[in-house]
């Protein structure tokens, strides 16, 4: 969620009007801009995994109860759960990441508390509605971080395309991009 005339990065990132700034900010400028809109874009795609992860937990736990009295621990599914190898379409942007979370810690942290009458320790140890409203949550909240994500990128393609746009039409030079020679 982002906050109109907010400090946090993701405020002024999506701010009304801030792609429209990109053709009067200097080269220096604009990519400091992409370099937040990336750091955000990491940070989002962090905290989006953290939320899908305790979703693929809960809903595993749900898939177990309705197996019946025979269904495997909770315990015995978790390698496959945290393996993320279900065959299905790859998640992402397709991006190649190459930054860490800046806030890693207050992300997981921001995470549990979604939850926090659903102890992750031993979700089975939960009813089900109690289970379905923690999943319900985490759902939601991931759909929230998921279009916040998706508008950061826009910002990033916004940035990277003026940067081009000005090397293309020689409004930047290439060859300041390059060491200079010193004598």
């Amino acid at each position: 969620m982002t906050y109109p005339g907010g400090n946090r990065r993701i405020d002024r990132l999506l701010a009304e009007g801030f792609l429209d700034r990109l053709s009067e900010a200097s080269l220096e400028e604009l990519r400091a801009m992409r370099a937040d809109a990336e750091q955000e874009e990491t940070d989002l795609s962090y905290l989006r995994r953290l939320l899908q992860g305790r979703m693929d937990i809960m809903r595993a736990e749900v898939s177990r109860r309705a197996g019946g009295a025979d269904a495997p621990s909770l315990m015995d599914l978790l390698p496959g759960i945290l393996a993320d190898d279900d065959g299905g379409s790859p998640h992402g942007s397709g991006r190649h990441a190459v930054l860490e979370p800046s806030r890693a810690d207050s992300h997981r942290r921001y995470v549990e508390a979604l939850v926090a009458d659903v102890d992750f320790s031993d979700p089975s140890g939960h009813d089900d509605a109690s289970l379905a409203h923690a999943l319900e949550t985490l759902e939601h909240e991931e759909s929230v971080v998921s279009a916040s994500r998706r508008e950061v990128q826009k910002v990033m393609d916004g940035c990277t395309a003026e940067i081009t746009r000005r090397y293309r039409e020689g409004d930047a030079d290439v060859d300041d991009l390059l060491p200079s020679e010193s004598s």
